[in-house]
């Protein structure tokens, strides 16, 4: 009779080290109604006339965090940034909004690949979304792994170079402004509208570096 192997170790764990990640918050529904209002009214106001063509996207000035309309908003991404520091166990705390901007974007319409340089935070909040126009695609910041891609028998967390995050009316991202994202074509005839953020600790924008990102 064949003897059991012998163990060849006495302990195993698997280790795991500098995580990317992004924090999802689903804003309660009165809420989030109350706020999307308010937003979609202004879109109106600041959207040039006319229908977006089929691929065609258009992206707001970069200061609607200074509009009355959103200051609600800002109050929920302000909280959001405050715990995460916390969670951090960041040192520092005085943090501001650096740009902030509306998204519209219409059948066909994508966004490529690119992170927000010179930012800590950065983030969506997501006020039109629909079947088809209500994912973000989230890549791997970890250039050296694309030097072999070999093949794999399922998908998994430690094995994918791209993560796809599911959205809905209402939902607050915030991720670390170096995480490269994009959005796929919109698949729907509605508009997918969404406003985008980016977060900075005060002193490197008073004193060392603005941010080197800027929308389109």
């Amino acid at each position: 009779m064949e003897k059991p192997q012998e163990s060849w170790f006495e302990a195993s764990e698997v280790l795991p080290m500098f995580p990317s990640l992004v924090w999802k918050i689903q804003l309660q529904s009165a809420l989030h109604e109350a706020i999307d209002a308010r937003i979609l009214a202004l879109l109106h106001e600041l959207r040039p006339a006319g229908a977006l063509a089929p691929g065609q996207g258009w992206q707001s000035e970069q200061t609607l965090h200074r509009r009355a309309e959103l200051q609600e908003l800002v109050g929920c991404i302000d909280r959001a940034a405050t715990g995460i520091l916390r969670f951090l166990r960041i040192g520092y705390d005085a943090f501001e909004i650096t740009g902030c901007w509306a998204t519209v974007l219409a059948q066909g319409a994508a966004h490529r690949a690119h992170s927000h340089p010179n930012n800590f935070l950065s983030g969506a909040y997501y006020v039109r979304t629909h079947p088809g126009a209500d994912t973000i695609n989230f890549h791997d910041p970890r250039a050296q792994t694309g030097i072999i891609r070999p093949p794999v028998t399922a998908l998994t967390a430690e094995n994918t170079d791209q993560v796809v995050v599911r959205v809905q009316n209402g939902t607050l991202l915030l991720f670390p402004s170096y995480l490269q994202h994009s959005v796929d074509a919109t698949q729907c005839a509605e508009k997918r509208v969404s406003v985008s953020f980016n977060l900075m600790f005060s002193a490197f924008t008073e004193h060392l570096s603005q941010p080197l990102w800027s929308a389109p």
